[in-house]
């Protein structure tokens, strides 16, 4: 029997359109978006539907909106396939999609979960209008070559990797200014390929503050739950379960790089073999490519 982990989108992965077809097609779907909009106070499903593309792209929109979406596509699978569901033995989330995770896993209640979100985006957005700072993905360089030319631009700012994704795929966070000087430097000296990504700011690093301490307030009004299957961690790429542990993680995760491509590999030489990925876009399953040529990722789109 195969162990299966569910793994759950990140920022990034919104568009316009997205769950349109769960919407038409799944009553549990439009569910879980009917119950999104009395959270939040808003019609979700009409910004993921109809945009537009600046409002989505938001960090305090966009994250809620790609955790409702992702569950929608989840127990819109479990309706169609219910023993895959029941098999699954450990999920991940990639940044936001940690809570994801955690509420697939119980931890948190849906309506908690997306108030959560909601405020990590409105205090990461926050945090990223006090200082010009963004991200880039460089793309066929190694973290070793990566972190020597972070050093290298600090002239022009700080900057920091965010993300250790998949092997020649890493991304960078930080000022502005030094996003700017790392691309130019590695178009200069041809030492690959720089993608800017749409985002707010410079997060999984120190500029986040003081989004962490807001994030941590809230945690504390929140009740969480014993998981009922481990969830593996962006801060240590571990698995856990116990709710106090879960809280702290989540504060470090606002500040500290997510460690995507260590949490894979231990999910794999732990025997993991089969996974599927729920949300928009496909971005988990070709890291999961890049990282084990033969690894299966079935995609569960929003």
């Amino acid at each position: 029997m195969p162990r299966i982990a569910f793994l759950f989108a990140g920022q990034g992965a919104q568009y316009v359109g997205m769950g349109k077809t769960l919407l038409e097609e799944s009553p549990i779907a439009r569910e879980l978006f009917t119950r999104a909009a009395e959270a939040l106070g808003y019609d979700l499903a009409q910004v993921c539907l109809q945009g537009p593309a600046e409002r989505l792209n938001r960090t305090d929109v966009s994250q809620p909106a790609i955790f409702v979406a992702s569950l929608a596509a989840l127990e819109h699978f479990r309706s169609q396939q219910p023993e895959v569901v029941a098999q699954c033995q450990a999920a991940a989330g990639l940044s936001l999609g940690e809570y994801t995770a955690l509420t697939f896993a119980g931890v948190l209640d849906f309506a908690d979960g997306v108030r959560l979100v909601q405020l990590r985006g409105q205090a990461m957005q926050a945090a990223s209008e006090k200082t010009p700072s963004g991200m880039v993905s460089v793309l066929g360089m190694d973290a070793q070559a990566v972190e020597q030319l972070c050093q290298r631009v600090r002239t022009a700012g700080r900057l920091w990797i965010a993300n250790y994704l998949a092997p020649g795929n890493i991304v960078v966070s930080g000022d502005r200014a030094a996003c700017d000087a790392l691309e130019q430097i590695v178009q200069a000296e041809g030492l690959g390929k720089t993608v800017r990504l749409a985002v707010a700011g410079a997060f999984h690093t120190e500029i986040m503050h003081p989004a962490d301490k807001q994030l941590a307030q809230a945690l504390l009004t929140i009740p969480l739950r014993p998981a009922r299957i481990p969830v593996y961690s962006n801060v240590d790429a571990q698995p856990h379960t116990d709710p106090e542990e879960i809280r702290q993680l989540l504060v470090q995760q606002v500040v500290r790089p997510v460690r995507w491509e260590e949490t894979m590999r231990r999910l794999l030489n732990e025997g993991f073999d089969q996974f599927y990925e729920f949300g928009p876009g496909r971005v988990l399953a070709g890291l999961l490519k890049r990282i084990h040529r033969q690894a299966q990722c079935v995609n569960i789109p929003a």
